[in-house]
């Protein structure tokens, strides 16, 4: 196993040699992390989960409708893919993804994601959610604000900014030239070395923003919102980010 691990309370998360991120649970060992939960089952939400169950992850997914409404959705991405609510997701997560309006956050179970990573997929669109003064003013964003909601579990940015077709159509393996990036940022290092591992088998590079409060660089109206870009694109459009837009 490699050594460059994370303690967060009685768990441990790390990654092997070969395969996927392992955690430490206590009384069971090191197990993997092959169980993603997704919460929302919007475009990103569904694509995220059809490239998942490619790669052989098993999928919980879940909106806020109710599971009965999500069997097409399950029949399509098949035998490892399961509807369920919320907490359902969450509870059976090994990592989740949070992909819900922003304007819901404060609905995303708290207790059952304790101590596990938590991929944030949100953007602000006032029109939609509502203002929001802390981020129309530049004191806050968006991914921090579920950190809050959050507090203990780890939570990371990432595909916020990747429009939900190329997520399954735009990946290509390591090393081709021109690959596609996309950004993450974290303030827990092994939150975000999850998503640059989830990138890189979905298909991208990685750029790390750094922690959430630098997070803003990737958000809606940016440079580096929903274009693509290779890696040494994305860098220059996160430095040339302004803190605040106009809308």
């Amino acid at each position: 196993m490699d050594a460059r691990g994370q303690h967060r309370g009685r768990r441990m998360i790390i990654r092997g040699l070969q395969g996927r991120w392992k955690y430490f649970r206590p009384g069971a060992g090191y197990v993997d992390m092959t169980t993603i939960g997704i919460i929302g089952a919007g475009h990103i939400g569904s694509q995220i989960a059809r490239k998942a169950v490619q790669l052989g992850y098993d999928v919980v997914i879940s909106n806020s409708r109710g599971p009965e409404t999500l069997s097409d959705l399950v029949a399509e991405l098949g035998p490892t893919a399961k509807a369920g609510t919320a907490a359902d997701a969450a509870a059976m997560a090994d990592f989740a993804v949070v992909t819900v309006p922003l304007k819901s956050y404060r609905d995303v179970p708290v207790e059952p994601l304790a101590n596990k990573v938590v991929i944030d997929t949100n953007n602000y669109y006032w029109e939609r959610d509502g203002r929001i003064p802390a981020l129309d003013k530049g004191e806050a964003t968006v991914s921090g604000l579920l950190q809050e909601h959050l507090p203990g579990s780890r939570v990371a940015k990432g595909f916020n900014h990747i429009m939900a077709k190329d997520i399954t159509a735009d990946g290509t393996p390591a090393g081709t030239d021109n690959r596609r990036a996309l950004a993450t940022a974290s303030d827990f290092p092994d939150a975000s070395a999850l998503v640059t591992r989830l990138y890189d088998e979905f298909g991208f590079d990685t750029v790390n923003v750094g922690s959430l409060a630098e997070s803003w660089r990737v958000e809606r109206d940016r440079p580096a919102y929903v274009v693509r870009q290779n890696a040494e694109e994305l860098e220059s459009n996160l430095a040339r980010a302004p803190r605040t837009v106009e809308g």
